[in-house]
């Protein structure tokens, strides 16, 4: 059984097709590892296409003469497009499934790069990060759904090797940018165009399991089904839901961008070394993301939240204190221990609120997007007034958020 199915009651709201057969899929079918791998192989190519964007920022100013408000206005773009139309884009595809519609999205990125590539104009760059983050907004309601789809019942599982796609393609973007784009200049970003066209071949195939599946969960009878719980409770939930993903979120982005810069300050260490180091803490964070989801099949997820977002207190609180060498073991420990948070609180929402696996992808991934920008640009400003060093005084403070996990309900477990 799933998660929350102590907690759910037979009721007249109806789930649409597709979450109908999800939920069947989840509770009677095997893990499909194939769809599973194939969806995080195109979230590491998503992630890498968008997360390039900003690495070609300092080409862009320099070609285009553009001033820092003209690259916040790219970001912003961005940003608005990637992360407030991926509820919309669950919402929709909760009440009308579209099995194609990851294939179709990832046109949008591919589009948009060709168009980062040979824009000759500022506004034509605005429209082509506008497009980039439209196909992000479709890929990761649709495809977290799918991953749902597949799991067989390890929801936990199949969220956490979707994910880590995400996770090792925002890594490599950057450097992917580094070593091609700028040494060959603004149209080479379009040799990335490829790497849309593989995931457009492989969503396809995605797509022709997606509705082969719906079609047989057509044939079955449809659940009615809901969480046994007040409406004010599941208000609360997702509230405090969205609160820890606040607090996991802001840190992490403290360190994702801004720990090279505190190495080279705080330590002396030379650029190279203090990537080294941040590939480390990165290579953590996609550990903690694929064990995250498993263990929470097992034990439960709001245990996994507890032990993730509290559990990472005292480590954060002794980071700005530690030398060199403790540095590097805490943030490892911060890396893995936070980053199994999030497959565990997707996978709670979902289960929170059946019927509503789109919107609720949709919701966090959008969230997430949304709050990573903005933490990152509001440290920065806190950088430069109080200094670097203060920036992880202040954060080390975030994961106290976690005592809110008492305000979240017993939801039960998945039986060994």
């Amino acid at each position: 059984m799933s998660e929350s199915s102590s907690n759910e009651a037979v009721l007249a709201a109806p789930i649409t097709p597709a979450d109908s057969q999800s939920r069947t899929q989840s509770h009677m079918g095997s893990t499909v590892f194939p769809i599973i791998a194939a969806v995080s192989f195109c979230h590491l190519l998503n992630d890498m296409m968008q997360s390039m964007l900003a690495a070609i920022y300092p080409m862009l100013k320099t070609n285009f003469s553009l001033s820092f408000g003209q690259i916040g206005l790219l970001t912003f773009t961005f940003q608005v497009t990637a992360s407030f139309l991926q509820p919309l884009v669950g919402i929709i595809t909760d009440k009308r499934p579209q099995p194609y519609s990851l294939a179709f999205g990832m046109a949008f990125t591919f589009t948009g790069l060709i168009g980062l590539a040979f824009a000759p104009s500022y506004w034509l760059l605005l429209m082509s990060a506008g497009l980039v983050g439209m196909g992000s907004s479709v890929f990761h309601p649709e495809s977290s759904r799918v991953a749902r789809m597949a799991s067989g019942g390890r929801l936990g599982l199949a969220q956490s090797l979707f994910q880590v796609g995400g996770n090792f393609g925002s890594a490599i973007g950057p450097l992917l940018a580094a070593f091609i784009v700028v040494p060959r200049g603004q149209s080479s970003v379009a040799i990335f165009s490829g790497a849309a066209l593989i995931a457009m071949l492989v969503l396809w195939r995605v797509g022709n399991w997606y509705a082969s599946h719906r079609k047989a969960g057509a044939r079955k009878t449809v659940v009615h089904v809901a969480v046994d719980l007040p409406r004010g409770k599941v208000l609360l939930t997702l509230a405090v839901l969205v609160t820890l993903m606040f607090s996991k979120f802001v840190y992490m982005v403290s360190l994702s961008s801004y720990y090279t810069f505190y190495l080279i300050h705080k330590f002396g260490l030379k650029v190279p070394q203090a990537q080294i180091l941040l590939f480390v803490f990165l290579g953590a964070v996609a550990a903690g993301t694929v064990l995250g989801g498993p263990i929470g099949d097992r034990i439960g997820r709001k245990y996994v939240i507890w032990s993730s977002i509290l559990g990472v207190l005292p480590f954060t609180l002794s980071l700005p204190y530690a030398d060199l060498t403790w540095t590097v073991a805490l943030t490892v420990v911060i890396g893995f221990v936070l980053a199994s948070a999030f497959p565990a609180i997707v996978v709670f929402g979902q289960e929170l609120v059946p019927g509503r696996v789109g919107l609720i992808a949709g919701m966090f991934f959008g969230f997430s997007f949304g709050i990573s920008g903005t933490a990152a640009a509001a440290l920065g400003m806190v950088a430069d007034a109080r200094g670097i060093e203060f920036v992880y005084h202040l954060c080390s403070f975030l994961p106290l958020l976690g005592l809110l996990t008492v305000f979240l309900p017993n939801l039960g477990k998945r039986p060994a």
